[in-house]
């Protein structure tokens, strides 16, 4: 079967074998930031680094390594690009066909504020998508609506990727959150409680931020109450979910609180001065009226409150059962072995509790897919909407050239985090982290934030991860389950900076072959919050554990 073990200290010093396998990371960064280059040849020239020392450092095959690539340029088209590609396309449709228009007069008859309109938009609406869709599309969809409401793109790019943390951990239906649980045998309602001793005070922080970030400290100031009221209920909403519930529904549940709370707040208060990014538009709060009817605005979000239905409906578990494994339908999904590196890598302590073999099959679910959840809102939207086939072409040739060179970035990120991850690299940057004792959990995130930069997804990374999390937890006197939490929020800081989420926002905005640009933006707001859960991960430890 050509089997191969997994080495984790190839130079038999965990720093320095640490040092090296952080090589492939560090170069993507240099190749993005110092020597700005596009995001998919930065994921090219990694992909050869990452190559290189798994086949001289950790003798990897070279055929594992083509078996890698395959796997992860797969996993990279389906689900990933085809979400963003589908999320685009239902969008552009809402543009081409006029609606649009009466969204964002939707939007604006709220409030004229653009100020309060990100909260809306980004922090709301995009932690709703995240709890229904994840994967990329709540970043694709708000950014552009902001962009339509007035913002310049690399803003309206920046402020939903740092908006996206509030509900990132959680997005879509907890899966973050309970696919590492399962994976360690862990509860996922104590994972999630863990998480909701912090993550609530992050989401109130965020909206400050947010509007810090468009209007200083005087627009704090002014839009005070906004503030108070959005993040607080969202905040009061996620932490009582997070304790009954669990992570599936707390988006949606905080989401949609937090947007009615604030809709019934501006109808009695409006910011005493209205911002709006082009100073020349002078608007007062009695200009505010939409002459759309409540008809008419319902009928112009219908593509989003399809994507709703679909999305939860295929994720309900009567419709999972129908396609799992002895359910009726489970032959329309597709399970395909990479041949050569499915079942041979060999897997060890302490990366696993006992040696097993890494499966690598890419799974190609067609029915249940958010994909097709996107694709079934787009079809019934192109016929309520009465869309022309001609309209119809010209819009998915159109998201198609426009997404090419992102959907590029995204196959060699994750090309380059499956090499990492079979040839045992990932797992040597994780053990040197975890070779740190009792001060581990300072670091514990940072493996979490490592895992979401290389896949660009928290559930990717709490299946990287998750598993060393709760082996060393074990051996430092540490509750597995708040490690694990410790690893899914530390991954949520990482989302906004990751290679997969900067390419997803920069296609979404235009802005194609700026992702440095985007970078420099985010990358801040990253690291303060990694350093915030680093230092509570540490003091509660040593606490009350």
């Amino acid at each position: 079967m050509n089997e191969w073990m997994q080495i984790y200290n190839p130079l038999d010093n965990i720093a320095l074998s640490g040092i090296v396998a952080a090589l492939p990371i560090i170069t993507f960064l240099l190749c993005l930031t110092v020597f700005k280059l596009q995001g998919y040849i930065s994921g090219l020239i990694s992909i050869i680094v990452a190559a290189i020392i798994a086949m001289t450092v950790y003798d990897f095959p070279i055929q594992k390594v083509f078996g890698a690539t395959t796997l992860g340029v797969l996993s990279a088209i389906w689900p990933v690009a085809s979400i963003i590609i589908t999320a685009i396309f239902l969008y552009k449709l809402t543009v081409k066909t006029g609606y649009f228009e009466i969204i964002k007069s939707s939007i604006t008859s709220v409030t004229a504020d653009q100020r309060i309109q990100v909260i809306i938009v980004a922090f709301a609406f995009g932690a709703f998508l995240e709890g229904a869709a994840g994967f990329g599309a709540p970043v694709a969809i708000t950014a552009a609506i902001l962009v339509g409401l007035g913002f310049k793109p690399l803003y309206a790019a920046g402020l939903c990727l740092l908006a996206n943390i509030a509900g990132g951990a959680y997005g879509a239906m907890g899966i973050p959150v309970s696919s590492p649980a399962l994976l360690t045998g862990l509860d996922a309602l104590d994972v999630s409680a863990y998480t909701s001793v912090l993550m609530p005070i992050l989401s109130i922080i965020i909206v400050f931020i947010l509007i810090f970030a468009i209007d200083g400290f005087k627009g704090i100031r002014q839009t005070l109450p906004a503030i108070l009221v959005s993040g607080g209920v969202f905040a009061g909403v996620q932490y009582l979910i997070l304790n009954t519930i669990g992570p599936a529904l707390v988006d949606i549940f905080a989401a949609l609180a937090s947007l009615i709370a604030l809709i019934i707040l501006l109808r009695f208060w409006q910011p005493k001065d209205i911002y709006r990014i082009n100073k020349a538009e002078k608007v007062t709060p009695l200009e505010q009226k939409t002459n759309y009817s409540m008809t008419q605005i319902i009928f112009a979000w219908l593509p989003f409150i399809l994507l709703t239905v679909f999305v939860t409906v295929l994720n309900l578990n009567p419709v999972k059962a129908l396609f799992a494994a002895g359910g009726p339908l489970e032959k329309l999904i597709f399970f395909i072995q990479i041949p050569g590196l499915h079942n041979t890598v060999i897997q060890s302590a302490p990366v696993v509790e006992a040696q097993m073999t890494m499966a690598a099959i890419f799974k190609l679910d067609l029915f249940t897919n958010t994909t097709t959840a996107i694709a079934l809102a787009g079809l019934l939207t192109m016929i309520i909407f009465k869309v022309s086939f001609k309209t119809y072409k010209d819009t998915a040739i159109e998201t198609v050239k426009e997404l090419w060179r992102p959907i590029l970035t995204i196959c060699s990120v994750l090309a380059l985090s499956f090499i990492c991850t079979y040839s045992g690299i990932s797992a040597t940057m994780g053990i040197a982290l975890a070779s740190t004792g009792s001060l581990f959990p300072l670091f514990s995130p940072v493996l979490g934030w490592l895992g979401v930069f290389l896949t660009g997804s928290v559930v990717n990374s709490g299946s990287l991860f998750a598993p060393l999390q709760a082996v060393t937890a074990t051996q430092i006197g540490v509750d597995p389950a708040f490690l694990v939490a410790i690893n899914v929020l530390g991954g949520d800081m990482a989302k906004m900076l990751s290679p997969q989420s900067i390419a997803v926002a920069t296609a979404a905005v235009g802005l194609v072959g700026r992702e440095s640009q985007l970078f420099k933006f985010t990358v801040k707001y990253s690291i303060s919050f990694l350093i915030i859960v680093g230092l509570f991960s540490l003091f509660y430890s040593m606490i009350f554990m």
